[in-house]
């Protein structure tokens, strides 16, 4: 009896997506593009999912500082997440475009980790494992020249993963004009 009980809670545990228990860690023969970022869990009889059809031509402005220093940023987080949540519903690889963008508060994520230490009192860049993992699966980086030039960042100090533009909002905008939408994350 107290098998059946435990399977009856495992089957309830998948089911509601619990953590240690949700859908996609049970789908283990479908790699993500971002490993060790989790997807949206299944939600049973839900609406609106990704449209394989579809191209998702998004750019993401982050513009606020992580607020403890040792963090990574939480928008590169869900920025990931929804990349690998595309890819778990059947969107390819050639229908997901991202950008994002760093600027204001932001512009310093984009530091290498000596720079980053040098200016944030021996703390290491946290967000750099994330936006190599990203960048490898496809998605493209900016960082504001603008910003790089007002906060009196030596542009040799940006990550190789990230280009320099001259301006987040020319970067913003002229992506806008190509058929991206904009997100603003935090």
């Amino acid at each position: 009896m107290k098998t059946l009980s435990i399977a009856a809670v495992a089957v309830f545990a998948l089911l509601m997506g619990l953590p240690g228990l949700s859908h996609a860690q049970g789908q283990t023969a479908q790699a993500l593009p971002i490993p060790g970022v989790d997807p949206a869990i299944d939600f049973p009889n839900e609406h609106e999912m990704p449209d394989p059809s579809l191209t998702y031509k998004i750019v993401f402005d982050i513009v606020k500082e992580t607020p403890k220093v040792d963090d990574v940023n939480p928008g590169l987080t869900t920025i990931a997440s929804y990349f690998n949540t595309l890819a778990k519903g059947g969107v390819s690889a050639d229908h997901r475009k991202f950008v994002v963008v760093f600027h204001q508060g932001s512009t310093e994520f984009a530091l290498n980790s000596a720079a980053y230490k040098a200016r944030k009192d021996g703390h290491d860049n946290p967000n750099i494992a994330l936006i190599h993992n990203m960048k490898q699966a496809g998605i493209d980086f900016r960082v504001c020249g603008q910003g790089v030039i007002s906060r009196k960042i030596d542009a040799a100090t940006i990550l190789p993963d990230i280009q320099i533009d001259q301006w987040a909002l020319t970067t913003i905008t002229t992506l806008q004009l190509r058929g991206y939408i904009r997100v603003q994350l935090n």
